[in-house]
């Protein structure tokens, strides 16, 4: 295997050459094969965030876009890391010409000059400047939220809020639109709080896709429930409603689309499971809590080859997560559902979380006895004497 080091190096002093000279234009790392599942591409610009010039990278996903923003040097940084731990090419793009890096399968490892693709250093971009799905002029529903003044501009104080209603919407634009239109007829959104994202949702189906779905708010807070419907229909949002009650008992019976963000514990299984009965074509969870199965492991104290962690509270949480969702996932593809598992960014202000996403197979549904063995496994291997999601669908 060839040392790369060096011609990193020479590639990192070309890119710090065109960032001190005003002469850097943008840069992209691609043939990615590193141990980051999913990951593609990334994309580095420059970006000017509150008043700061900083480096904006856009880590392409097979089914999403993350971006962050990073202080020069640290960007600086990350670039030659990513160099080193699986991206075999990059571009670096200036105006006087393109600095192209080149690793190829370990053997060879070269750094090119060639003729410059683009001849101009782009303005900097600014969150204001940012095509949004959810544009911010003319919603009087974000105006009610209080996200934006009557004249559309949104409040500085609900800047991160206004972010995460978009990246909320960006994130399930791919999934909602890889369904037929006319299967999307009923929404249901399970502990839809305030309605910041409910809306967002119903906005982006009506009047970007042009789908008149029947989307549902489930809350259990009367006053929510009361705040909403009034901007809904204050909104003219004629098929947008808000009900009280509890996930456990809405009757979900025809939905197309479930959704439940941030449901506490064995909330997300009983929204979940809502989801299976109802042979829902896309179910979309980002689970908050794990109680029941940490109590479940913390009770039983299985002895296997990661014992070893859970003898620390803060690894034994972890665990819980990983393993709750993870049977999550497995039942939902027992019962017939594609799932991906991916990391969900609500805002850049609130933890990381996981989203579990199951797309309903359109091939008639049979048991997998053999799934169905490894759940078992599984709940035997870490001293699970039950989870709830396999106890309320009876398997």
């Amino acid at each position: 295997m060839v040392d790369s080091s060096g011609k990193i190096k020479e590639f990192i002093s070309g890119l710090n050459l065109s960032l001190s000279d005003s002469t850097f234009v943008g840069l992209s790392l691609g043939n990615y094969k590193g141990a980051e599942e999913s990951l593609k591409n990334i994309y580095v610009k420059k970006a000017m965030i509150k008043q700061e010039v900083k480096l904006s990278f856009t880590y392409r996903y097979k089914t999403r876009d993350v971006v962050k923003n990073y202080p020069v040097s640290e960007g600086v940084s990350n670039i030659q890391t990513a160099l080193s731990d699986g991206f075999r090419a990059a571009t670096l793009f200036t105006v006087g010409f393109d600095l192209i890096f080149e690793n190829i399968n370990d053997k060879k490892v070269a750094v090119r000059k060639a003729v410059a693709t683009k001849t101009e250093v782009p303005a900097l971009d600014h969150d204001k400047s940012k095509h949004r799905l959810i544009a911010a002029k003319g919603k009087s529903y974000l105006t009610e939220l209080g996200i934006t003044d009557k004249d559309g501009n949104v409040f500085k104080s609900a800047q991160d809020k206004y972010r995460q209603i978009n990246h909320y919407v960006e994130l399930l634009s791919p999934l909602i639109k890889d369904l037929p239109a006319e299967r999307i007829k009923k929404v249901a959104d399970m502990g839809s709080g305030k309605g910041y994202l409910t809306f967002a949702l119903y906005d982006y189906l009506l009047n970007v896709l042009q789908i008149k779905a029947e989307v549902t708010g489930v809350e259990f807070r009367p006053d929510m429930v009361a705040l909403c419907n009034k901007i809904a229909a204050a909104s003219q949002f004629d098929t947008l409603h808000f009900v009280q009650g509890t996930i456990e008992d809405h009757d979900s019976t025809d939905t197309n689309i479930l959704i439940a963000l941030h449901a506490c514990d064995t909330a997300t299984d009983d929204a979940i499971a809502k989801g299976i009965t109802a042979k829902a074509d896309l179910i979309v969870v980002a689970p908050c809590c794990h109680k029941q199965i940490r109590r479940e492991i913390e009770k039983n104290k299985a002895h296997n080859d990661l014992d070893f962690l859970t003898k620390h509270g803060i690894f034994l949480e972890r665990q819980a997560e990983m393993v709750t969702d993870g049977i999550r996932a497995m039942i939902l593809e027992y019962f017939g559902y594609k799932t991906k598992v991916f990391e969900f960014i609500s805002d850049a202000h609130t933890p990381k979380n996981v989203m579990i996403v199951g797309v309903r197979s359109n091939k008639p549904w049979e048991p997998n006895e053999q799934l169905l063995q490894k759940i078992k496994a599984s709940k035997a291997y870490f001293g699970i004497g039950y989870h709830h999601l396999e106890k309320i669908m009876g398997i």
